[in-house]
């Protein structure tokens, strides 16, 4: 990983291979901090038949929307939500 510090543009290995060599410490010159805050919704992942994904697929294709939103839509109707 290049350890230019407006590299902004690396993958989440060469992050984890470059933090696994190096400490924060080793910065004197970092001035700015953040802080950030998550808000991620718990997922549950549940397996389908392929059969039955391939159709979700090509209809979430016609619809223009993701696979996993048009699942997501669905359920959501018809358990009343």
């Amino acid at each position: 990983m290049q350890t230019d510090k407006n590299n902004k543009n690396v993958s989440i290995y060469e992050a984890s291979e470059f933090w696994d060599e190096h400490d924060f410490g080793e910065f004197d010159d970092v001035e700015e901090t953040y802080e950030i805050q998550f808000s991620l919704k718990k997922k549950k992942y549940v397996g389908i038949d392929q059969d039955l994904y391939d159709c979700i697929k090509n209809k979430a294709r016609e619809l223009q929307k993701p696979e996993e939103a048009l699942i997501n839509e669905w359920l959501s109707e018809k358990a009343g939500m």
